[in-house]
């Protein structure tokens, strides 16, 4: 059945991995926005959401920044270890939940972004397979040859971007994680997951300004953007 009222919320945060792309000599989680590490941002909105009742954050073996976060004091806030892909420290994560009737908003660390009003949207459209946060395609696609020249142009009516949160039942997912994991199969994002169970969850419009800083540009573009 779809996200009842009354039904706990839980947020699951990623946030072992290193950001390779941002080329930093710290993990691209912690790089400064507006005075404060991204991942500080990414926490408030998190902890400031009336239907989050809590936040779950996976962070790397050796993580020696967490801790002086001011979010890393909130009693809501759980930390576990993660993994060594986004896949395994959600499924790490999602373990510490033990309501069976949970769902969990996974969200990614490097999404500062992320609005009120986006969380509200996306639990009132879930249904009962679940949702996620999404963009509709507006430029021109093109599928590439092996040389990189274009193949052919992609119909774009129906290709989404998709974006996070993402929102599952919690058990379901985890269960999709774990048996993705036993079969090796690759895993992008949680609806992925959910896809190889036979899910269709559903695509919710969100805001284009709820980007993931990947790239150096990208922080710039977010501190335009938290302005």
């Amino acid at each position: 059945m779809p996200l009842e009222s009354q039904a706990a919320v839980i947020a699951v945060v990623p946030a072992a991995g290193v950001g390779k792309r941002m080329g930093g000599h710290i993990p691209k989680q912690y790089l400064p926005l507006q005075g404060r590490p991204i991942l500080s941002h990414t926490l408030s909105r998190l902890l400031c959401h009336p239907r989050i009742a809590r936040v779950i954050v996976a962070i790397g073996p050796e993580d020696g920044y967490f801790a002086d976060l001011p979010e890393a004091q909130d009693p809501r806030l759980t930390v576990v270890t993660g993994g060594q892909e986004r896949a395994d420290s959600v499924r790490l994560a999602l373990a510490e939940i033990p309501q069976p009737d949970a769902w969990a908003l996974v969200h990614d660390a490097a999404r500062p972004c992320l609005t009120a009003g986006d969380i509200d949207r996306l639990l009132a459209e879930c249904e009962a397979q679940g949702a996620i946060l999404a963009m509709p395609v507006r430029d021109t696609m093109k599928r590439a040859d092996d040389q990189q020249r274009i193949d052919h142009t992609v119909e774009r009516a129906a290709l989404w971007h998709a974006l996070t949160p993402q929102l599952f039942p919690a058990q379901a997912l985890h269960h999709a994680l774990c048996e993705a994991e036993q079969a090796g199969a690759e895993i992008t994002d949680e609806a992925s997951a959910m896809e190889r169970q036979g899910w269709r969850p559903k695509l919710v419009s969100g805001r284009p300004d709820n980007i993931k800083v990947t790239h150096p540009d990208d922080l710039r573009l977010a501190e335009l953007f938290l302005a």
